[in-house]
């Protein structure tokens, strides 16, 4: 396997990637034009708050805090104190399937898919938080429990890097069981409330069960879901010949003809269509990654930097 980041990645390709997080957070304020910014319902929470007692008001207190109940009872104006979160749980989830090992431009969908687990990885554990994730493929679901440090990061790239590179064009695909659903099953497990959720997938696969498993991982937690694309998708080519393998099978599709070329466009960009109509029927904020970009410079132009 030679990890030239554009096929396959290595570890230390992906931990190197942490000075390349500098200023990105999922839950700062974000600058306008940011898929995260705006006072909607997609609009990311960041920590919680717990509260902390009832005291007398000082100037410069802010008003929105006045009990007013413990203050018509006193006689005297009470604001209710808070203490922020001092880290919260992120799970990152990072889709390595075999419908993920595909590229026509750049970088394969999987190995831009484990740059994005591994960047969010770094953004999570910069702001102070607790890292982990799952990373799974057509048969198995890796596991790593949130924890704030450093190896802990680590441990989850290493499964991102390790899945990775066991993907080859002679594997087999999925028994025909929606894994999708299945992680997203075992986020709603371990993911009870007030997690970051960010899932990382081309979410092939998705229907009316996954979108009710993520209205479910929504409802308590903050998700975030960044699309992983092939330019292909959008743009088919008119001329020669698109060679398809899947194991042992090949097919060259002569697009050049229109009636091979504008189906195939219909499928291909119709699926782009329906997981980001999926997905905004879920009230889950979505970035669209392309294989034929960096995926860094990518997050940095969808969220901004933090102000």
């Amino acid at each position: 396997m030679n990890a030239d980041g554009f096929v396959y990645v290595s570890l230390a390709q992906l931990m190197a990637l942490q000075r390349q997080v500098r200023n990105l957070s999922f839950v700062a304020r974000q600058p306008q034009g940011s898929i995260l910014a705006g006072n909607h319902a997609s609009r990311l929470r960041g920590r919680g708050l717990n509260f902390d007692e009832l005291r007398r008001y000082q100037a410069g207190d802010d008003l929105r805090h006045l009990d007013w109940r413990a203050s018509l009872r006193t006689g005297k104006p009470v604001v209710r104190t808070f203490t922020e979160e001092r880290d919260r749980p992120a799970l990152i989830v990072v889709d390595q399937r075999m419908s993920m090992f595909f590229g026509s431009a750049r970088s394969f969908k999987s190995a831009v898919a484990a740059e994005l687990g591994a960047l969010a990885a770094w953004m999570v554990f910069g702001a102070g938080d607790r890292v982990g994730g799952l990373v799974f493929n057509d048969v198995r679901i890796d596991s790593v429990a949130p924890l704030r440090s450093r190896k802990r990061v680590e441990a989850l790239c290493s499964r991102i890097a390790e899945q990775n590179g066991a993907l080859a064009a002679s594997n087999a695909d999925g028994d025909g069981d929606n894994q999708l659903d299945k992680v997203l099953q075992q986020c709603l497990a371990l993911a009870g409330h007030d997690h970051l959720i960010c899932l990382v997938s081309d979410f092939a696969g998705a229907g009316p069960r996954t979108a009710q498993l993520l209205q479910q991982l929504s409802a308590h937690n903050d998700v975030v879901a960044l699309q992983v694309y092939d330019p292909l998708a959008l743009n088919v080519p008119s001329r020669g010949q698109l060679l398809v393998t899947q194991g042992q099978l090949q097919v060259a599709l002569q697009v050049s003809r229109r009636q091979v070329r504008q189906p195939l466009g219909d499928f291909l960009g119709g699926r782009l269509q329906a997981v980001a109509s999926l997905l905004r029927r879920s009230r889950v904020p979505l970035l669209a990654i392309s294989t034929a970009l960096p995926a860094a410079d990518q997050l940095r132009s969808a969220l901004g930097k933090r102000r």
